[in-house]
């Protein structure tokens, strides 16, 4: 009787504590938990939704089962409050970079310039995230995170046009689920994220009439043209060779009279030789004489710190993985993609491409770690599937623009034609390889808006690479700058 008196207590008081997954208004299980987060030394109380979203048929059947976290500021206005759709890009990704790099409740514990801790890793309050000025949804798309197809072909999701019309589905749905419908609505991706959220923010517009107040593109990628290197597509050779400049002035690879400048002083020169006389030269092509070709090669030389003799090899053309390779050669070092402050060591210092993207590789174990351990243990979210950084989305669709490059550029312009509200912030990595800062300013000067258009677009930059925020001085700059976004988007 003792015992059985004893397993009854112990029900009771467990069933009293522990956090059980609650059912959502659509009887989907969805767990709920209550949390606070101290922000600059004051609390701030906040609800978390984590679980799935079911998208259906009309004739009711679960097509698929979108993932998202939702964390909402406990407040007496809560449904009136901003609200940020948050997603990474890829495509492939899952949104953990964002939501436990800069923008969540919680953040990976790096050192203040990025690099990793020692194994095992762990997170701590992120006091310069955003919901203290907007509350949050983190969504993985189809194949990312949790997030599945159901009794289908997950390739029918892994599309510019299916993803678009995925999750523009999912923040319909979700307005309705959570009566949103009267808060602020933001729109914030990275990287591909950024091709996702201007695309987005057209077709949420036209198709579902859900206007948005701002979009938030974190190390963009607007037009590919501006970013694919392509034999006979000159235009990336061009606007790539500022963050050239950029990388080698971190290695100290410039000669000392560029090297003693200030950063943003010699990129200013190096964007207008880039646009100019270098541009030139890569549109003559054959046509240039042997004289002006030599002396291009010299120029670029001197922009990048390479050498002039694989600048001629290379028919002035240097590609990003040789520039990876060849900046700290001597030094026996590669330099990273996502983030050119980052090295590594390859297998031998003869290739011609980099073994590693060191840059990644130092984010890679802490994020992914982290993320699988503030799920178990902080929301309380436990699914036997594992969750995919990276899901397999290949080959990715873009049936609607073949035989030219996806450009969403045109999409935003057309959103903020038709919602002259819709503000934009743009923010850039000097050192980010993966989306170049010039390409993102190219794209953003290739809209042309007209000037009460462009008075909207708010363009700030950092000295860091893709994932800018993980770089402590960054994302503190980063917190500010969003601070006032929010502020005047109201």
């Amino acid at each position: 009787m003792k015992s059985i008196l004893t397993g009854i207590i112990f029900l009771a008081v467990f069933g009293l504590f522990a956090q059980k997954p609650t059912m959502d208004i659509q009887g989907v299980e969805v767990v709920k938990t209550s949390h606070v987060l101290n922000l600059a030394g004051k609390p701030l109380n906040y609800t978390a939704y984590t679980g799935y979203m079911h998208m259906k048929a009309d004739t009711g059947k679960v097509l698929a089962k979108i993932f998202f976290t939702y964390y909402q500021k406990d407040a007496e206005d809560a449904g009136k409050r901003p609200l940020t759709f948050t997603f990474n890009g890829g495509p492939g990704s899952a949104s953990l970079w964002l939501h436990m790099g800069g923008v969540g409740p919680k953040r990976v514990l790096l050192k203040d310039d990025g690099t990793a801790t020692a194994p095992p890793y762990t997170y701590v309050d992120n006091e310069y995230g955003w919901l203290d000025k907007t509350d949050l949804v983190f969504i993985d798309p189809v194949s990312t995170g949790y997030s599945r197809a159901v009794g289908q072909d997950a390739s029918k999701y892994h599309g510019y046009v299916e993803d678009i019309e995925s999750i523009g589905a999912f923040v319909r749905n979700f307005l309705s689920r959570y009566e949103r419908w009267a808060s602020p609505k933001f729109l914030a991706g990275e990287s591909y994220g950024t091709t996702r959220a201007a695309g987005l923010a057209k077709h949420l517009q036209d198709r579902h009439r859900i206007y948005i107040n701002g979009v938030i593109l974190i190390s963009a990628v607007l037009n590919f043209g501006t970013n694919d290197y392509a034999i006979g597509n000159d235009l990336p050779r061009a606007l790539y060779v500022p963050s050239y400049t950029a990388a080698a002035w971190y290695h100290k690879k410039l000669s000392p009279a560029l090297q003693a400048r200030p950063l943003a002083d010699i990129l200013k020169e190096s964007e207008a030789w880039s646009i100019g006389e270098y541009a030139s030269a890569l549109i003559k092509g054959g046509w240039m004489s042997a004289a002006e070709k030599d002396a291009i090669a010299g120029k670029l030389a001197y922009y990048t710190g390479l050498s002039k003799d694989l600048c001629l090899q290379a028919n002035l053309r240097v590609d990003e993985n040789r520039f990876y390779k060849s900046l700290r050669r001597a030094d026996g070092l590669s330099v990273g993609r996502l983030d050119a402050r980052f090295t590594g060591r390859d297998l031998d210092d003869a290739g011609e491409y980099v073994d590693f993207d060191p840059s990644f590789a130092n984010i890679d174990g802490p994020f992914t770690s982290t993320i699988n351990a503030y799920m178990q243990k902080e929301l309380k979210f436990k699914e036997e599937k594992g969750y995919n950084v990276f899901g397999d989305v290949y080959l990715w669709s873009c049936k609607n623009v073949q035989n030219k490059y996806l450009n969403v550029a045109e999409s935003l312009r057309d959103a903020m034609a038709k919602n002259p509200a819709l503000k934009v912030y743009l923010g850039c990595g000097y050192y980010d390889f993966a989306t170049p800062y010039f390409t993102a300013l190219y794209d953003i000067e290739h809209m042309f808006l007209r000037p009460e258009q462009r008075s909207r677009v708010d363009i700030k930059m950092y000295e860091s690479g893709h994932m800018y925020y993980i770089h402590k001085p960054s994302l503190i700059q980063f917190k500010k700058d969003m601070d006032g976004f929010f502020d005047s988007s109201k």
